[in-house]
């Protein structure tokens, strides 16, 4: 994918300048500053990690249900366990699993235990794609090689934060 050229200015810094003029300096402009370089990096961010993982024939929701199923301790997992896991929707666990199984990735399998269920299985091509991919991610930090082990925490810390106030998941820390 060609890269196109940088802007002159930085958008967002003009688009905070027009937010105060528009609504007030006191109108969120913090806040919708932030929002607006956290949606962005995202594009950024998820635009690298692309680079990695078409060339694996992967989006990153695909590879993350693989290295879910590739850190439990017999590769499989139910697909309703998956979803939860992966925070997304059953209907979005079955396409997933139904386009890795097409590919060879997993293979699903009946739940030994629950005659509806189903499980996913990670495959040995499947896992051979977990670390070939995972090794190529690491290499590159993920897309955030700009940012020291520091800032990567401190970012880490702050989004946690949103996530734990969201209702994302239950804190094990003592509440301060």
């Amino acid at each position: 994918m060609a890269r196109r050229r940088p802007l002159p200015f930085d958008p967002i810094e003009e688009a905070a300048r027009q937010w105060a003029a528009h609504f007030g300096p006191d109108a969120a402009l913090e806040p919708m500053r932030a929002v607006t370089s956290l949606m962005r990096v995202q594009q950024i961010v998820l635009r690298r990690l692309d680079e990695v993982l078409r060339r694996h024939d992967l989006t990153f929701a695909r590879y993350e249900a693989l290295v879910l199923l590739s850190f439990t301790r017999t590769g499989a997992l139910p697909l309703g366990k998956m979803g939860e896991r992966l925070q997304i929707h059953p209907t979005s666990v079955t396409s997933i699993v139904r386009r890795l199984e097409r590919d060879g990735l997993v293979r699903r399998l009946p739940h030994p235990e629950d005659g509806r269920g189903v499980l996913a299985e990670v495959t040995p091509e499947g896992r051979a794609v977990v670390a070939t991919t995972t090794k190529e991610l690491v290499d590159m930090r993920f897309g955030l090689d700009p940012l020291d082990d520091e800032s990567l925490a401190t970012i880490h810390a702050l989004l946690t934060t949103i996530r734990r106030d969201a209702g994302d998941f239950i804190s094990r820390e003592p509440a301060s």
